[in-house]
């Protein structure tokens, strides 16, 4: 049977941006402007990131490492301004997937999903692991496996605390984007008055200047380069903060008027990211007791916190944290359901006709929520008895991630030098005559810092015993066999396959016949 066209409605004007894509309007849209920022920034999580990772970038580069948060800013900041111009020209779900499709080809698009989608899911493991980072650090009530000094001990009663965390994100999922959304603009308004709060706590217990900054603590000394070498491993604790601004955007079918609310979104979440998590590890690097305390480089911020803010108070501050983890995994398992769904939609993975399928009732994808969840459970299994094994895939996640922003700004710089890029309409977000510099300096920054990630450095994928060749080049193999494997089987079998499901296709209605 025929489907008409959308009817000309309240939503009219927001769902003929997916007519471009051949796309019927299917999920309920009832997100405002908050509700996007919102999903922006909580993936950022600058709480969560933040607190996860200032132990790697501090003892890999001491003070000075801070520098590397307004250079990742800057380039992702790029990349950003390059997403929301898309945003404003295409607000679909599953946004890179759909964006490297349109301004690249299907297989780039293709490529791109599969990059991203595994990424997410191994993103998801990874934030719900750091539930262990805080929790036993309020109370020792919560490590309840063995009493943390065991071989084992802390990576087995991560997985414990994490499996708690995804079964939670994967029932919030699949009651729908509204409840979801309820959550998520809660959690993040608790987290961004933290941040301020704790801003200004640090600011009031300050010891000496923001000259710390310039300090290296002589962690080039190891370096053939010097500190250059140091500050380039040191970076990747900025680096694997700050992406994930693309959620906004990857809402867009659930978004009211999503092509002038998901670019300022984008935008806005980057930006606020910036500014607090900058402040937040400044202050702290200037109010800590003591620059020489081993523990910066082992417990990080949540050591800082308890050092200045005393243990109440930094107990306080604890639980604030732990609900920006909260909403972060949800919003990254939220950003992953949507990409599946979409390549789903087109017919690009196995079973697509159950992924797709959009719940009656709640009206959002319900068995991607289900089946994400079921891997990012499968994933966490691996740091039980491997946790160096398991940092070398979070690190391969974050790698794929920027491979999957550089499968869309690459062929939007192509399309720009060819002529073939047009912006959206009047009124819209456009770059204007800036837009080839900042694509330029979009696909100069993902290329390089693809590098500088994937790099096989021991002070990453290989810290400690015991030593492996295979865990040292873990991130360029694994990287190889899932992007070489995964379109492998596209190419071979998913491709011939691929075109939008019939049950989601938008069909024109056939014009009625007139009379001469």
């Amino acid at each position: 049977m025929t489907k008409a066209a959308p009817p000309s409605g309240t939503h009219g004007h927001d769902d003929s941006e997916l007519a471009e894509f051949g796309y019927r309007p299917e999920l309920k849209r009832t997100l405002g402007n908050f509700h996007t920022f919102a999903a922006g920034i909580s993936y950022i999580s600058i709480l969560t990131g933040t607190f996860q990772l200032f132990y790697f970038g501090y003892g890999s580069g001491g003070p000075a490492y801070w520098w590397s948060w307004p250079m990742v800013f800057v380039g992702q900041f790029a990349v950003a301004l390059c997403f929301a111009e898309l945003a404003a020209r295409h607000p679909v779900a599953g946004s890179v997937y759909n964006w490297s499709k349109r301004i690249g080809n299907p297989h780039l698009g293709w490529l791109a999903g599969w990059m991203m989608l595994v990424a997410s899911i191994v993103s998801i493991a990874a934030v719900a692991l750091a539930y262990q980072l805080t929790l036993p650090q309020i109370s020792s009530a919560f490590q309840f496996v063995g009493d943390g000094t065991g071989t084992y001990d802390v990576a087995t009663n991560a997985v414990v605390l994490a499996t708690v965390l995804i079964l939670f994100t994967t029932l919030v999922n699949a009651f729908g984007v509204k409840l979801m959304a309820r959550i998520n603009t809660a959690g993040v308004f608790i987290e961004l008055v933290a941040s301020v709060v704790l801003i200004v706590m640090l600011a009031v217990h300050i010891t000496r200047g923001p000259q710390v900054v310039l300090e290296t603590n002589g962690t080039g000394a190891g370096h053939g380069s010097g500190y250059l070498g140091a500050f380039l491993v040191a970076s990747l604790a900025s680096a694997y903060v700050m992406y994930g601004f693309d959620t906004a955007a990857s809402l867009g079918e659930e978004s009211l008027n999503p092509s002038r609310n998901a670019p300022r979104a984008i935008l806005r979440a980057i930006i606020a990211s910036f500014v607090l998590g900058g402040l937040v590890l400044l202050l702290a690097l200037m109010s800590v007791s003591s620059l020489k305390g081993e523990k910066l480089s082992t417990d990080g911020l949540q050591y800082v916190v308890l050092d200045v803010l005393g243990p109440t108070a930094g107990k306080g501050m604890l639980w604030c944290v732990l609900i920006a983890v909260t909403v972060c995994a949800l919003a990254v398992h939220t950003a992953a359901i949507r990409l599946a769904f979409a390549m789903a939609r087109d017919n690009n993975l196995p079973a697509s006709s159950v992924l797709a399928r959009v719940s009656p009732r709640f009206r959002t994808p319900v068995v991607p929520a289900v089946v994400i969840g079921v891997l990012a459970l499968a994933i966490l299994v691996v740091n039980i008895r491997q946790p160096q094994i398991f940092t070398v895939v979070t690190s391969i996640g974050i790698i794929m991630i920027y491979l999957a922003y550089l499968g869309v700004t690459a062929p939007m710089l192509v399309a720009r030098l060819r002529g073939r890029w047009t912006p959206a309409g009047e009124g819209r977000f456009s770059l204007g005559r800036w837009g080839l510099v900042v694509n330029v300096v979009a696909v100069v920054w993902g290329a390089g810092m693809t590098v500088n990630l994937i790099w096989p450095r021991a002070a990453v994928y290989n810290a400690s015993a015991p030593y492996h060749w295979y865990l040292r080049w873990g991130a360029v193999l694994f990287v190889a066999v899932i992007a070489g494997g995964g379109f492998a089987y596209y190419w071979f079998i998913q491709r011939h396959r691929t075109g939008v499901l019939a049950e989601h296709r938008l069909e024109t209605p056939v014009p009625a016949a007139t009379s001469d």
